[in-house]
């Protein structure tokens, strides 16, 4: 064999080792890009559920939160139109107040007033206050025997202005109690607002 024969020999062999290396470089190449996709995916994959997870626990939130504001909006409608019930009611008592004086047993209804301002006050002297209607039934025998079974004094004030019924004062003025029918009314409907509201709980639409 001569010398050049073994160089091309020599060369084949090499180059057969050079073909080998670089087919088991490719082969590992495209084993280790086969595993890097496969992460990527695994890994789009992931990041895909975690998203969709994120995104249908945000809209649980925002469904919750939403009924939420629809309940509270829908109480507070209720309680809104639970007070215009009670208002109207209320107003319609207040119109029918100036018709009390034409009752006949208006004079016991005035007497009544009286009693109950002097008790709470728990003075010994009073000046009444009343208004044109109520004035007709405050005359001398009427005022002596309240004042006889209150054991009170009591006078005539000026005229009031405003109100159906009596104010009471003291005589140095420093002490007053409005006992007029539209005062008490409004005392009422402070004092009944919890209870008319239970009542028409079921009735507000």
């Amino acid at each position: 064999m001569t010398e050049q024969d073994k160089v091309q020999v020599l060369e084949r062999a090499i180059m057969e080792i050079a073909q080998q290396e670089a087919q088991a470089i490719l082969d590992e190449a495209r084993v280790k890009a086969d595993s890097l996709q496969k992460q990527a995916q695994d890994k789009a994959t992931a990041e895909s559920e975690h998203i969709l997870e994120e995104a249908r626990q945000t809209v649980e939130v925002l469904l919750d939160q939403a009924r939420a504001k629809a309940q509270l909006e829908a109480q507070m409608l209720k309680l809104q139109r639970r007070e215009q019930v009670m208002m109207q009611t209320f107003d319609k008592a207040r119109q029918q107040l100036a018709t009390i004086p034409q009752r006949p047993d208006y004079a016991d209804i005035v007497r009544r007033l009286i009693s109950e301002a002097a008790t709470t006050m728990g003075d010994e002297a009073f000046v009444i206050q009343a208004d044109a209607a109520t004035n007709r039934v405050l005359d001398d025998a009427f005022l002596e025997n309240l004042t006889q079974q209150l054991n009170v004094h009591l006078e005539l004030g000026p005229q009031l202005e405003e109100g159906t019924g009596v104010v009471l004062t003291t005589p140095d003025g420093h002490r007053r109690y409005d006992n007029t029918l539209e005062t008490r009314l409004t005392r009422v409907q402070d004092n009944v607002r919890t209870a008319v509201f239970h009542i028409l709980a079921g009735d507000a639409a």
